[in-house]
């Protein structure tokens, strides 16, 4: 499955200097078995009615358990949830 974190940062947050040490917290989830891969990717179009920036994690889905227990996801919540505004999760079936 594919889980999608998709993040809208507070008007006074510039997310352009977030947006490699958030990769470098989220390419940790490699470690967690069932992992598979992890992209994200910043918006590419500055309009107030869009969202930041998505995360994607390639997993099975009995690896979401562990995701949610482990060390970069408390860290993300820890060090990026006060500058969150919003965000959506989202998980869906991966099509190849």
């Amino acid at each position: 499955m594919t889980h999608y974190i998709i993040a809208k940062f507070i008007d006074t947050c510039e997310t352009a200097p977030l947006v490699e040490p958030i990769r470098t917290l989220f390419e940790e989830t490699l470690k967690i078995p069932g992992i598979h891969a992890v992209r994200v990717k910043p918006c590419c179009i500055d309009r107030p009615n869009r969202y930041d920036l998505m995360i994607e994690i390639d997993m099975d889905k009995d690896a979401l358990e562990a995701y949610d227990v482990s060390e970069p996801h408390r860290k993300w919540k820890q060090e990026y949830g006060h500058l969150l505004q919003s965000k959506a999760i989202f998980d869906s079936e991966t099509s190849l």
